[in-house]
């Protein structure tokens, strides 16, 4: 079973994070390893399924591939119950939170076109199973995806029958970090379809204000940098960014800051280009709490995007010019909580507040305000539709908002098996 969720809507601030996500939109889900005791007990060497094991290698495959069958009626019947046979308690769990968000990020369908398989081992009551699979997702606006994507399993036997505990997709870049795990910080993940209709003011991964009904061809804004508490041991993670494009399509060009506290008093920021569907990539632009920052993205002739920023604190500017065919369909101005890989969103950091200002677009060739693009308002909420973050109402001149961190609980989720 692979990983999804902009992903579906990479997981490790944590991280290892080989580094390369992002983004955003409107839906949401991260790992714990054990920790070795001395009184491990010795267990007999691990040792490959060969011919004389066909009947374990087979068991253990028929569960494998019943589990990925199971997830695909799920998502087709809404109903995850039928997933509980092949798969252990705690990780059936898990996959109805995947569930939960593959379908609020726009996901109509999900399909295993091929599973080859790869190494099978044994060790007493355990195994590991590699395969790589390949997915098709069909999302709610009609259009579709593929990867394909190597995926370990880890098995456990119960009462005779073996049943998945975990899935890791080591291919993957990983984003989320774990406390106390390396300082090195993830770039932010979109989810790529944020599927917000027009009477829903309300998103699971975002707050702030989009705009829609015309033509856009840029769009700027303004923030600082928040400030954490160095005393508060919570990890978390927030991207504050400006972007063309996500809100009723998947294409989005996107670019902001990320800053993610390790739970051990520490912060990473950074500043990050994403072009979706590709993964959000690091700019080398330094950032830190309280500095002032402007982004830019600017069409300069067809298909051809200059990005922009200005750190007006420590004076430095970065300047990127890419490729990306856009459908011009929205401007966003936006705080997120980012995906940590194809599972789910990270859990949403105590930023505070936020302020935008001078925010502003090209709507059909006219440079306008958030304001004169009648963008609307949009209230991240957790899983129990609780409000997260909430935008203010824009200033006089239209062309600034706050967004407010609240004390609601941002929900944590565990390892990913999503589709893409």
């Amino acid at each position: 079973m692979k990983a999804f969720l902009r992903g579906v809507l990479v997981a490790a601030f944590v991280f290892s994070l080989a580094l390369g996500l992002s983004g955003r939109i409107n839906e949401l889900l991260p790992v714990d390893f054990p920790t070795p005791t001395t009184d491990t007990p010795v267990t007999s060497p691990t040792r490959l399924v060969a011919a004389p094991d066909q009947d374990v290698t087979a068991a253990i495959q028929r569960v494998i591939q019943r589990s990925n069958d199971e997830q695909v009626q799920a998502i087709a019947s809404r109903d995850a119950s039928a997933m509980t046979d092949t798969v252990t308690s705690e990780h059936y769990q898990e996959l109805v939170q995947v569930n939960q968000d593959l379908l609020a990020a726009g996901v109509a369908a999900i399909n295993l076109v091929r599973l080859e398989w790869g190494a099978v081992a044994v060790n007493g009551s355990t195994a590991s199973a590699t395969t790589f699979e390949t997915w098709t997702t069909t999302y709610v606006d009609g259009s579709t995806d593929q990867s394909r994507d190597r995926t370990d399993y880890t098995l456990v036997l119960d009462d005779g029958a073996w049943k998945i505990g975990t899935d890791a997709h080591p291919d993957q870049p990983q984003v989320a970090a774990r406390p106390g795990g390396p300082s090195t910080p993830p770039a932010p993940r979109p989810l790529p379809f944020p599927g917000i209709p027009d009477s829903a003011n309300t998103s699971h991964n975002w707050s702030g204000y989009a705009a829609t009904g015309g033509n856009y061809s840029a769009v700027s804004g303004t923030w600082t940098v928040p400030q954490f508490n160095a005393t508060d041991s919570s990890f978390g993670v927030d991207a504050t960014w400006v972007g063309i494009g996500g809100v009723r399509s998947r294409d989005l060009i996107q670019a902001g800051t990320q800053q993610t506290v390790s739970g051990n008093g520490s912060t990473q920021y950074q500043a990050w280009v994403e072009l979706l569907p590709g993964a959000s990539k690091p700019v080398p632009l330094r950032v830190h709490a309280g500095d002032s920052v402007t982004v830019r993205i600017d069409e300069q002739s067809a298909d051809q995007w200059l990005i922009d920023f200005t750190n007006h604190t420590t004076g430095q500017t970065y300047q990127q010019t890419v490729e990306y065919h856009s459908s011009h369909s929205s401007a966003e101005w936006v705080e997120e909580a980012p995906s940590g890989g194809r599972g789910g969103l990270l859990p949403l950091s105590n930023f505070g507040s936020i302020a935008f200002t001078e925010g502003s677009a090209v709507k059909d060739g006219k440079s306008i305000t958030i304001g004169e693009a009648n963008a609307r308002a949009i209230t991240m909420i957790g899983g129990n539709n609780a409000a997260l973050a909430v935008p203010s109402a824009l200033g006089e001149d239209g062309t600034s908002f706050s967004v407010a961190r609240t004390d609601a609980p941002a929900p944590t989720a565990g390892p990913a098996r999503s589709r893409r």
